[in-house]
């Protein structure tokens, strides 16, 4: 049986893993490419920054291609760190700071209300591309908890579980996670929509 192949535009090994851990398609395969081309996320929303993501590698690789661009939305600060998550306290990225520089922010603070939000743009090289959502609801605890995860996962709360994100497993933070709930959705697009995605020799 033929396989039709999606490059995930992403470094990140962790958000590599959760897709292809959740995919149900036996004809699709996630390919994971090391030191993609690098593109400068300068979108306003979390779309604009997938989309650019997933359009520019698809074209670049000609290859349909897949990306996210997922933040922690905070209500005690307005939003923040929204799409400036990943490099909350710097350019380099660092979980352990952004998580340090949060927990300062919310210091005193009573309302510690904040929520995932992920976007997922799938894209073929001309442009047609699909969207999913998913946003996982939760609070900010006082300090972190787990070892599992990533980012924002070890002060991020559920009241479902009464658990950290970075406190369950895999399989649990799939069921209820921002991404878990945006990539399954947009595995039903793919499954819907398999040959317009795949259509015109692309990937052959």
């Amino acid at each position: 049986m033929k396989t039709n192949k999606i490059l995930v535009a992403t470094q990140n090994r962790n958000k590599f893993r959760e897709i292809v851990k959740l995919n149900t398609i036996d004809k699709l395969e996630f390919l994971y490419k090391k030191n993609l081309i690098d593109i400068v996320e300068d979108g306003n929303n979390f779309f604009e920054n997938a989309y650019k993501k997933a359009y520019e590698t698809a074209k670049y690789y000609r290859m349909v291609s897949m990306a996210d661009d997922s933040g922690l939305v905070v209500d005690a600060l307005n939003g923040a760190p929204g799409i400036y998550s990943a490099r909350y306290a710097g350019k380099e990225k660092n979980d352990k700071k952004n998580n340090t520089k949060l927990l300062r922010k919310l210091k005193n603070k009573l309302n510690r209300k904040a929520r995932f939000k992920a976007i997922i743009v799938l894209a073929r090289p001309d442009g047609k591309y699909w969207k999913a959502e998913g946003v996982c609801e939760g609070y900010i605890t006082t300090e972190p908890k787990g070892e599992n995860g990533f980012g924002y996962d070890p002060i991020f709360k559920i009241d479902r579980f009464n658990k950290t994100m970075a406190q369950l497993s895999l399989e649990e933070k799939n069921l209820i996670s921002h991404r878990g709930k945006s990539i399954r959705k947009m595995l039903d697009k793919i499954d819907q929509n398999f040959t317009e995605i795949f259509k015109g020799g692309i990937n052959e």
